[in-house]
């Protein structure tokens, strides 16, 4: 953040102060926001884009922000930028808000605000953008009649006409050129990016739920097949880029959604750490190269990864906002990997892992959704944005999920007492002490759930859960130990 200012001198109150917005006020592109606004809300419309790009940017524009309604008021705003604007405003300077965003977003975010005397912007005729931005604004007030604070290359020509240059969030370069051409008055730095921020967005770490594509082979006793164990790794890579190519697409398709919410809003996207473009040309980046390695393993895998896709995306555009649906969704996914880890290497799946899984990820699925609730509840909220729920419901859920829990206990209890069972493990009696490993892992996620306690993801929860991990240690111990014969 930069040093406090002095206060405006008497020459920079007479001098109107110009504001960009994209990128600048705002840490994302209008342009972009509407876009992605408008497919959710219309896909189709996405086949007339070309044609209103013909008439114009600025047609363009506009029509996108028809039919569409926006919360400007969680947009990711530059916090350190507009507690300098409320100062230059509080010490009486004239302060407009200037941008190549269609008028109507522009209009919506200056009245939010209140700190802007005047907005000019793109009217559906006209695209603000550089030499056209400095063109009107040099009509409004003469060449260094103002000063501008953007943050890209197109307003370098914005800048050769002003007094002096406020620098906001630009990439090093943009800054270095400004300092060397023009009279910069403020930098305010971008917020840092880099690995560690996209490791965010792709969500890496939940790459570890796709370790369930090794629990068919673990489960079939096939510990020593090192073929098998080939495919597998190359599976949980194809499944981990898939993954995070729809975890890019929902981010994208829940900005505001996410915005709204207490934790999601620090997402990449959502918080405009990740321009959105770029979140939008790499979803697609990531499938292609899911989908490579998938045809390379076989076409059945790749067939249960489509599916996985498919489904997926389904989710993300509108089974997530159906009650109840996307909690049975959801358990999908999760156990559409399990059948994945069978067929990459060519294992056979048994009925009995299917309803055990199907089961155990219905009660994770309600557990995700009780422990959202608990946290829109907690923030004054009356239900959970985009999605079906009122915060009345979690009592529901809770109830649901723990059932579907202990259904998944009674399912291992049932297997334990099935010819397989004793095929497979020559000490039957010792794998018995899973039951109640299991039961006290379920009691204890949805007791952590009921404090308030549980991630966004009970899956990640676990698996950085001390508690979590010791009952998976022991479940794995009593599976191990029950191949041995006593």
């Amino acid at each position: 953040m930069p040093a406090p200012a002095p206060l405006p001198s008497d020459d920079d109150l007479a001098t109107p102060l110009v504001v960009d917005l994209d990128g600048t006020l705002i840490l994302t592109d209008m342009l972009h926001e509407s876009a992605i606004k408008r497919f959710r809300a219309d896909p189709l419309a996405a086949l007339r884009w070309p044609f209103w790009l013909a008439r114009g940017k600025a047609f363009l524009k506009q029509e996108l922000t028809r039919g569409i309604a926006f919360d400007v008021a969680v947009l990711p705003y530059n916090e350190p930028l507009l507690a300098w604007l409320r100062e230059q405003r509080a010490a009486g300077r004239h302060l407009v808000l200037c941008t190549a965003s269609d008028q109507t977003w522009a209009k919506a975010i200056a009245g939010h605000l209140g700190l802007f005397d005047e907005v000019i912007a793109s009217d559906g005729q006209r695209n603000l953008k550089a030499q056209a931005k400095a063109q009107a604004l040099v009509e409004r007030f003469g060449v260094r009649g103002f000063d501008y604070a953007g943050n890209a290359h197109a307003d370098m020509a914005v800048w050769q006409q002003a007094r002096r240059a406020v620098v906001v969030n630009a990439p090093a370069g943009v800054v270095r050129q400004a300092n060397a051409q023009f009279d910069v008055d403020q930098v305010f730095p971008a917020a840092p990016g880099g690995l560690r921020v996209w490791g965010r967005a792709l969500r890496v770490h939940h790459w570890i739920k796709n370790v369930l594509l090794f629990v068919p082979i673990l489960a079939g006793h096939h510990w020593f097949d090192w073929h098998a164990w080939g495919h597998l790794l190359w599976s949980f890579l194809a499944f981990s880029l898939c993954a995070s190519a729809v975890y890019l697409a929902n981010d994208l398709m829940d900005l505001e959604s996410d915005r709204h919410h207490p934790r999601k809003r620090r997402r990449p996207l959502a918080a405009g750490a990740i321009p959105v473009l770029a979140g939008a040309l790499v979803a697609p980046l990531l499938v292609l190269a899911s989908y490579a390695i998938a045809a390379w393993i076989g076409p059945a895998f790749l067939g249960w990864l489509t599916v996985y896709f498919l489904v997926t995306c389904a989710y993300s555009l509108g089974l997530k906002r159906l009650v109840l649906i996307d909690c049975l969704t959801l358990a999908t996914l999760y156990t559409l990997r399990v059948v994945a880890g069978s067929v990459a290497p060519g294992l056979s799946l048994s009925f009995w892992l299917l309803a055990f899984s199907g089961s155990l990820f219905l009660s994770l699925a309600f557990l995700k959704r009780y422990a959202e609730l608990l946290v829109q509840q907690a923030a004054g909220k009356t239900k959970a944005h985009g999605r079906g729920y009122h915060v009345e419901d979690a009592p529901v859920l809770q109830i649901l999920g723990v059932g579907a829990g202990y259904m998944a206990v009674v399912v291992l209890a049932l297997y334990l007492n099935s010819e397989a069972v004793r095929k497979l493990y020559a000490s039957p009696g010792v794998i018995g002490l899973a039951v109640p490993v299991m039961v006290y892992w379920i009691s204890w996620l949805w007791l952590r759930a009921a404090r308030g306690e549980m991630h966004d993801d009970p899956l990640v929860f676990a698996f950085k859960d001390r508690a979590s991990l010791l009952a998976g240690l022991l479940f794995a111990a009593a599976m191990l130990v029950g191949t041995i014969a006593w």
